[in-house]
């Protein structure tokens, strides 16, 4: 069987796809899987990576506003659908699945048209605008949040999954994390990270905490600043730096540091945000306030109103409120145990497979 998966931009439109192809390999070691995307997203450095060919149509995002931009954009989406015909027509996809982002809308609008059966898979709760359309012309849709249900008003099929988890993060127990990170048994461990690229206000407030609370942080912090934002936090911050509190670039290692962790502060991402309740992770969440639909404050919400995790929006984060909710979280170790039970109950482990079936499902169905 040949299987297309478009989807791009972002690791969290990628990561996903990535998941995908790997369960229908899994249980299809003959399949043959073609990823569709852009040059200007992630997924061409992503994809190749990971052993999966890849091909390349010109499209971009729609801007909000409408300008001589948004002409250009529809010129790049109406010649786009010649290249995804070709593609088509050499590699004969046998179905085709999308993980999101504005490269995947041609794609299986295309798909659809030609009666190749179709699955959309939304990582967040409040699904994105290319989804939300798609879903009028595809097969199935694959949600990873009940509280998406309602925004697809289509005629495609909704099933609840859950999001794609990195079978990594599932390698390690608490224990062996803690003794590879050299951690004893009775050491909290509090990770903050903003995701690859770093979130600037979470680090600004991170930096004025250690700074005026260093000598009272009892729990062990590990921070990742991202990239580009490490050499300026180390040059404002003061030094030397208590043993236990740690600040690197990037946490290669996140699936250890998670695996040892008693509380993370990060982002809302729907990835993150699955990764932490399949863990059982408390977390601090501070949705970033500069995606699209506000969509991180949704999947947020929905971990918080289940008693799993604690939301700030970031407008209202100083370094007082984070350093007094992580004091409050670590100290109170019945409540993280709640918190942690709460992520576990919304957790989906076998997202991949489920999705996997919605596929067969939608293939048996054209079949017919």
């Amino acid at each position: 069987m040949n299987y297309i998966i478009s989807g791009g931009g972002t690791g969290g439109h990628i990561n996903p796809g990535l998941a995908i192809a790997k369960e229908i390999v899994r249980n299809e070691p003959d399949a043959q899987i073609l990823f569709v995307g852009t040059k200007n997203g992630l997924e061409g450095k992503l994809i190749p990576r990971e052993g999966f060919k890849i091909q390349f149509i010109d499209v971009k995002g729609f801007q909000r506003k409408l300008s001589f931009d948004t002409v250009k954009t529809i010129t790049k989406l109406l010649k786009s659908f010649g290249s995804i015909n070709k593609i088509f027509k050499d590699f004969k996809p046998d179905a085709v699945i999308g993980t999101g982002g504005y490269v995947c809308g041609p794609v299986l609008f295309s798909a659809a048209l030609k009666k190749i059966p179709t699955v959309i898979h939304e990582q967040n709760a409040f699904p994105g605008v290319t989804n939300k359309i798609l879903s009028k012309y595809v097969d199935q849709v694959a949600i990873s949040f009940e509280e998406a249900r309602s925004r697809f008003k289509g005629k495609a099929t909704i099933t609840l999954t859950g999001n794609p988890i990195r079978e990594e993060l599932f390698s390690l127990n608490r224990e062996s994390a803690r003794e590879k990170l050299r951690l004893s048994k009775d050491t909290a461990l509090v990770v903050i990270f903003g995701g690859s690229l770093g979130a600037e206000h979470i680090n600004e407030c991170a930096k004025e905490m250690i700074n005026n609370h260093g000598k009272d942080i009892s729990y062990h912090l590990i921070l990742a600043t991202g990239m580009k934002h490490y050499e300026s936090f180390m040059q404002e911050i003061k030094s030397p730096l208590p043993e236990n509190i740690e600040v690197v670039p990037y946490i290669y290692n996140m699936g250890e540091v998670l695996a040892a962790s008693d509380l993370a502060v990060t982002r809302g991402g729907a990835i993150t945000v699955s990764e932490l309740s399949a863990l059982g992770i408390p977390s601090i969440l501070v949705p970033s306030p500069y995606v699209a639909e506000n969509h991180q404050e949704y999947n947020a919400r929905a971990l918080e109103s289940r008693g799993a995790a604690v939301v700030i929006l970031q407008e209202q984060l100083n370094s007082n409120i984070l350093y007094g909710q992580i004091q409050k979280l670590i100290q109170d170790k019945d409540l993280r145990i709640r918190m942690s039970s709460a992520a576990k109950k919304n957790a989906r482990l076998e997202a991949s497979s489920s999705i996997y079936s919605l596929l067969k499902k939608a293939m048996q169905s054209k079949a017919r």
